[in-house]
């Protein structure tokens, strides 16, 4: 079988299915997804061992999560008319809404068992949060209310255009307009269905070094009452809104990673591009979008990374599209008839005075994310170092942590990459290479090796009787380009090489900067440590 063909026509597949999302044409992707879907798995079932199965695992549970938003959202219009008493665009909106959530909830789908295991017990959770909502849920779930509305319609007498009266029927509300203004609301959703994390980072709490204050306030929000719903009874509530601050680079984004791999919620990463459009209006309307998409999806949780971009003080002569966007997010996160259970916002933002004071009385916790001390410098240097061979002993990691003041915790990922680049430094510079017993080439540090080792000198080259080889020590004067490729024995990064890269790399936090978060903190916020 042609893997690389099948694996290029599923992606293909997938582009078309998310442009016809985007663009409110839920049928079109529908049936995109569900033979992107088909193909994926028939790669995965005859390439089980290939690098591609955890990869394209994850792509198969991003596409039949979007499936179940397209069938929640036809659910949801479905509910609003159901409601409004309007039974024949409610049975419309049901039906599409069973449509696509049975092929979510179908007991087993071809060729499931080759997923990757992880993926396959997220979908089964998946398949069962769905199948309550179509049979067990009140009145027998959406199958349930599909049929009762089937019963009523069929029960009730011919609509007439008009009564006696000249008055029209409950059900003639014109029908052009309720098209326009749900194809809206579905292009609204569908442009922001991209900031929902479906595949999980991968990123847990024992990979963020140090920071213990700021896990202990968002397992508070997020993992508990989730877990442990008996905790939050009477006036304990969870808190409903996080701003993470600090300077760059200490680990906010990372952390926002670790809530999304640990939080059994849907988890949505915005940024300013999802949320501002240059067309009138439409930018307040994605930010109430997004909110009740979150709402209709609890547990759930809104991650706005740089949201000091969105949300800055409002002042007298500030652009009224910027102000309208902060008024709606004031409303959504503590406005009158919105309701807070079950959702978090997360903010991250690295010039915290910036933002307007209504926005940050919303976020009732305010941890300041700091430089890392010593030890939690330390803990992630052996992090980022991870499983590359290495000589290094618990105690040089200490000696890193202490000799690394000032740096973020980015600055240490530079540095750690920095050093381990230092072996393929030392292959590419040595002019000589020694041979063991098992015929692998080690890089000489030193040219010449020994004393004893014969000179590359223009004289010896003029009578030709230049040796390469050294008869005491044995290194052979060559280059990294005469090694056989299968040869080489890479050196293992060692304390030295840490220490060089101590010298080449510096911080990027200047000591001038940290003082205005410190004050901010003494006023605002709490240490995240």
């Amino acid at each position: 079988m042609d893997f690389e063909g099948k694996y290029n026509d599923a992606n293909s597949l997938g582009l078309k299915a998310i442009a016809a999302d985007n663009s409110g044409n839920f049928e079109e992707a529908f049936n995109f997804y569900k033979t992107a879907i088909k193909t994926y798995v028939t790669v995965i079932k005859y390439d089980t061992i290939g690098p591609r199965k955890k990869a394209v695992s994850e792509r198969v549970y991003e596409y039949i999560l979007r499936i179940k938003n397209i069938g929640a959202s036809n659910a949801d219009f479905a509910i609003r008319y159901d409601t409004a008493n309007r039974y024949e665009e409610a049975l419309q909106h049901y039906t599409a809404a069973i449509e696509y959530l049975s092929y979510v909830a179908q007991k087993k789908m071809e060729n499931e068992e080759f997923l990757d295991k992880d993926i396959k017990e997220d979908l089964q959770k998946m398949k069962g949060d769905v199948l309550f909502k179509l049979t067990k849920e009140k009145d027998g779930g959406y199958l349930g209310r599909a049929e009762a509305i089937k019963k009523l319609l069929a029960e009730s007498p011919p609509k007439d255009k008009g009564d006696s009266n000249g008055n029209s029927s409950t059900m003639t509300k014109p029908k052009d307009t309720t098209t326009s203004k749900d194809k809206e609301k579905a292009e609204l959703r569908g442009a922001l269905q991209s900031a929902i994390v479906a595949v999980k980072p991968n990123v847990k709490w024992s990979d963020v070094a140090g920071l213990e204050g700021a896990k202990e306030a968002l397992k508070e929000a997020v993992i508990l009452p989730i877990k442990f719903p008996q905790l939050f009874t009477g006036k304990r509530v969870p808190w409903k809104g996080i701003l993470l601050y600090g300077p760059p680079g200490t680990g906010k984004s990372y952390l926002a990673k670790a809530v999304a791999t640990e939080a059994d919620s849907v988890f949505y990463a915005l940024s300013s591009s999802d949320l501002v459009s240059k067309w009138q209006g439409e930018s307040e309307k994605l930010v109430r979008s997004m909110f009740e998409m979150a709402r209709e999806n609890k547990p759930a949780i809104i991650f706005i990374d740089e949201i000091d971009s969105l949300c800055t003080s409002r002042s007298e002569g500030e652009n009224d599209a910027s102000r309208r966007i902060k008024t709606e997010f004031l409303v959504q996160m503590d406005g009158v008839g919105s309701a807070q259970g079950g959702l978090l916002v997360l903010g991250a933002t690295n010039v915290p005075w910036e933002l307007d004071p209504a926005i940050r009385r919303r976020f009732e916790k305010r941890v300041y994310i700091a430089l890392p001390e010593a030890s939690a410098r330390a803990g992630m240097f052996k992090l980022n170092l991870g499983d590359t061979p290495n000589s290094l002993e618990a105690n040089d990691y200490n000696i890193l942590g202490q000799r690394s003041i000032g740096f973020s915790g980015s600055d240490i990922s530079i540095l750690v990459r920095d050093a381990i680049m230092q072996p393929i430094r030392k292959c590419q510079k040595a002019q000589q290479f020694t041979i063991d017993r098992s015929d692998l080439y080690h890089p000489c540090e030193d040219y010449p090796n020994c004393p004893y080792c014969p000179m590359n000198l223009s004289v010896y080259r003029h009578y030709n009787v230049v040796d390469t080889v050294c008869k005491s020590c044995g290194a052979t004067r060559m280059s990294l380009y005469d090694v056989p490729s299968d040869k080489l024995q890479v050196p293992v990064v060692s304390m030295p090489d840490f220490l060089k890269a101590l010298d080449r790399v510096k911080g990027s936090v200047a000591s001038a900067e940290l003082g205005r978060f410190e004050q901010w903190t003494k006023e605002f916020g709490q240490e995240g440590e």
